[in-house]
């Protein structure tokens, strides 16, 4: 078994064996090593390439039997990124004696505080609820030998940075930090040169590049019409499951109420659903019972979703980062998958920016006979328009067969 190469120990190569794992991925092919040989790792790898095991294994190799603790922190930025994060420590650590906590807000303090107070060895935290319980004197993170800052840049947008800062300033100089991040603006170059010593860099793949896996087009239409497309493209796709990203709260919960009025099994995810609410979402979708998961882009990133057959962007990301996260919820660890964006004219510069970003056009198509409203989408280039307008969008054939007549019925 090649995990055995790595340097694992024996009860963390035992949980990896019942995890079902043969072979390891690129980003753990490198990181591994690192973090067992005490480097400092800044990592970036695709969505679906295993990045929680990348640091998990290391560490749960590194720490041995349970002691008193907490000596391993790991800060996300949502509580569904925690929870998932935590199920996958316990797995990995079923052979040993080593004890996992899951610290987030939205549900009470109870079974937090009794297990910190038991004694843990692993916490996985959101900033808030960590600096809740450091304030109410519940934790105390003096022991920490090594801490995790996982999806750095989606913290960043969240505002978190400066709780992330207090929290690292509670831990101990002498200690083994790994960063796991998508892009990395000033802010986290900053947070880096503060938190972090001499850093080895561990990136597999483009961060600007969508899967090479993932088919992806632009569906322009007018405002007016983005419902009724959003319907169209639904009733002629042969698809497993789709999972549709809306930019606000209020527009993931009007879209799911118009999927549901029309008959699709809908779940709804964002921020604004309690803990059991999202949790209940996440489980029916990955079971089936849901066809359609509409969310904000709370699920763009980390969130174990597997085997999405569609995204659809109902509303085109405004952080073009954003689009690669986005569409990279299909296509997942070499799967293939197909990525529809509905685009009005509002949306032009957001659409010229991803493409600037990814560099590379991304092909406009039309619905075969969807009754189209005028858009200013389909004209000719005329002057003053942006560098780069599409013109006039033709009725298309996409190779791959995103014409939906030649839609493929996934299995």
């Amino acid at each position: 078994m090649a995990f055995a190469k790595l340097g694992l120990s024996p009860a963390t190569l035992e949980g990896v064996r019942a995890a079902g794992y043969t072979e390891p991925t690129p980003i753990q092919l490198r990181a591994i090593p690192l973090v067992l040989a005490g480097r400092d790792v800044i990592g970036s790898a695709q969505t679906g390439t295993g990045k929680t095991a990348a640091f998990a294994l290391p560490i749960l190799s590194k720490l041995g039997q349970h002691a008193p603790g907490p000596r391993a922190l790991i800060l996300e930025p949502t509580r569904e990124l925690a929870a998932q994060v935590e199920t996958a420590i316990h797995d990995y650590a079923r052979f040993t004696n080593l004890k996992t906590t899951v610290v987030f807000g939205g549900v009470g303090y109870g079974r937090q505080n009794d297990e910190l107070r038991a004694g843990t060895d692993i916490v996985v935290a959101t900033p808030g609820r960590l600096l809740d319980h450091l304030e109410r004197g519940t934790v105390r993170l003096d022991k920490v030998q090594f801490l995790v800052l996982d999806e750095a840049d989606r913290m960043l947008d969240m505002g978190f940075l400066p709780d992330v800062r207090k929290i690292v300033e509670r831990c101990p100089r002498q200690r083994h930090t790994a960063l796991f991040s998508a892009t990395i603006p000033p802010q986290i170059e900053t947070l880096i040169q503060w938190a972090m010593k001499n850093p080895e860099t561990v990136e597999i793949g483009a961060r600007r590049s969508p899967a090479e896996t993932v088919k992806h087009v632009i569906y322009p239409v007018a405002d007016s019409q983005k419902s009724d497309l959003l319907l169209q493209l639904l009733a002629r796709v042969n698809y497993n499951s789709v999972l549709v990203f809306c930019r606000t709260k209020h527009g993931a919960d009007r879209i799911a109420g118009l999927l549901k009025r029309n008959n699709h099994a809908v779940a709804v995810l964002h921020s604004n659903r309690t803990q059991r609410e999202r949790e209940q979402a996440l489980r029916g979708f990955r079971e089936g019972r849901y066809e359609v998961l509409v969310a904000t882009d709370i699920a763009a990133r980390g969130l174990d979703i597997a085997d999405v057959s569609h995204v659809v962007n109902y509303d085109v990301p405004q952080h073009p980062e954003d689009y690669v996260h986005r569409i990279g919820r299909t296509g997942r660890a070499e799967a293939t998958g197909d990525a529809f964006t509905i685009m009005t004219a509002e949306d032009a510069s957001h659409v010229f920016a991803i493409e600037r970003f990814i560099s590379r056009k991304i092909p406009r198509v039309k619905l075969e006979n969807f009754d189209y409203r005028y858009t200013a989408l389909f004209e000719e280039n005329k002057p003053g328009q942006p560098r780069g307008f599409p013109g006039k969008v033709r009725g298309v054939r996409v190779h791959g067969g995103y014409h939906f007549g030649m839609a493929r019925r996934r299995r």
